[in-house]
């Protein structure tokens, strides 16, 4: 291989050119075998996404209808109504918690739901940049390697590096990141579960502007702590720590306001707990601010519909990448002659197209059929006219 270094860029770079044999026939054959095996499972995992999700989106349908129709809401949230045990309840109000989360480590504390420190560390980060070409009977690769300092939350593996040299990470930092929870969240006079609790994720940088340097070799910047000697200039294992959290609990002079949430969940006692429909989904629902009943379910439907369409999209794309694996075969037997090599490849990228879009359609209409017979038979119809369409545009040529 070939290899160099470009001493005028601010960015380290070097490229490699590597070279192989071009493949002969049977090795591609061999490749496109692997392929077709690999598309065939993408292929079958595609009806089965397509199948459940169909399932998976009327049963969230009905049990939000269900719990629409059933919801109690609650006229105060300080006193508990034996009357309301076991039922689906509907409340809004500010969280509290009963003790603040500390980091002891950087004096800090704060009344909330959640806590989170995140740390970084300065590394160094490989990028790389490939382009394949054909010269003198080989396949050529030209890589060019690019090397940057960047802060990362993560331990960027140096040893993984075309060239470590030079570009040498720690092994890990010094200082770990965490999240912290409050083990007893509250609105009014509820208990909160942990599903609900999980939901509280609207993470929001916590300013440090009015705390003190914690340690000797810690220098507070901005909205960082940083373990470094020079914070503007930093040199590679270097750390800096920042805070976020989540659910504030209590009214805080420089935070502002406790935040507010909606709850709509199962009464137990002076908790509120996962509600089981008659169609076996759960209700454990909770947004922030304060929203009707009707808000609340308007967006829970909007939220089933829009994964509805987003496991759709993924379903007809596997099925769409497993029929083009699949048929690649042909491509590689008239690859030899370019003119009928392109022909080959616009015709069976039409054809995964059309494929995927009628078996999809099919496999909808199927998931349909037990729970809306009329639309399953609609879709059942629709899924043949791409198979039509294909073949119309197939006919007149074949006449030609």
């Amino acid at each position: 291989f070939q290899q160099f270094s470009d001493p005028g860029s601010s960015r380290k770079e070097h490229v490699k050119v590597t070279s192989e044999p071009k493949p002969g026939f049977l090795e591609r054959l061999s490749e496109t075998s692997g392929g077709m095996l690999i598309g065939l499972v993408t292929f079958l995992l595609a009806f089965y996404v397509l199948f459940t999700n169909e399932g998976r989106a009327l049963r969230t349908a009905r049990s939000l209808d269900e719990g629409l129709s059933l919801v109690v809401p609650l006229d105060s949230i300080h006193s508990i109504s034996q009357q309301n045990e076991g039922r689906l309840v509907h409340l809004a109000g500010a969280l509290s918690t009963s003790k603040p989360l500390f980091d002891p480590s950087y004096g800090l504390s704060i009344q909330a739901v959640k806590l989170k420190r995140n740390v970084e560390m300065y590394q160094w980060v490989e990028y790389e940049d490939s382009k394949e070409y054909e010269e003198d009977g080989e396949i050529k690769k030209e890589t060019k390697y690019s090397y940057n300092t960047e802060w990362k939350s993560e331990v960027v593996n140096s040893r993984n590096f075309d060239r470590e040299i030079g570009h040498k990470n720690p092994s890990a930092m010094a200082v770990e990141s965490f999240t912290a929870v409050s083990p007893n969240v509250q609105v009014g006079s509820f208990v909160l579960s942990k599903g609900l609790v999980d939901r509280i994720d609207d993470f929001k940088q916590l300013s440090l502007s009015h705390l003190e340097d914690p340690h000797a070799d810690v220098t507070r910047r901005e909205n960082y702590f940083y373990h470094s000697d020079n914070p503007r200039r930093p040199e590679v294992g270097d750390l800096r720590v920042s805070f976020f959290y989540a659910g504030l609990s209590e009214d805080d002079p420089h935070l502002g306001s406790a935040d507010r949430v909606t709850v709509i969940a199962r009464q137990r006692g002076d908790q509120l707990v996962p509600y089981h429909t008659k169609s076996g989904d759960v209700l454990e629902i909770l947004y922030p601010g304060d929203l009707s009943v009707e808000e609340v379910f308007q967006k829970e439907q909007e939220g089933n519909t829009m994964k509805t369409w987003a496991l759709r999209a993924a379903g007809w794309l596997s099925m769409f990448v497993g029929i083009s694996l699949m048929t690649r075969i042909f491509y590689t037997l008239v690859d030899w002659f370019p003119v009928v090599r392109e022909l080959v490849s616009v015709g069976l990228k039409v054809f995964a197209v059309c494929v995927a879009s009628s078996l999809s359609l099919l496999t909808i209409s199927v998931g349909w059929l037990f729970y809306r017979p009329l639309w399953a038979l609609l879709l059942m119809l629709l899924s043949a006219v791409p198979i039509l369409v294909a073949r119309t545009r197939v006919l007149p040529k074949k006449q030609q």
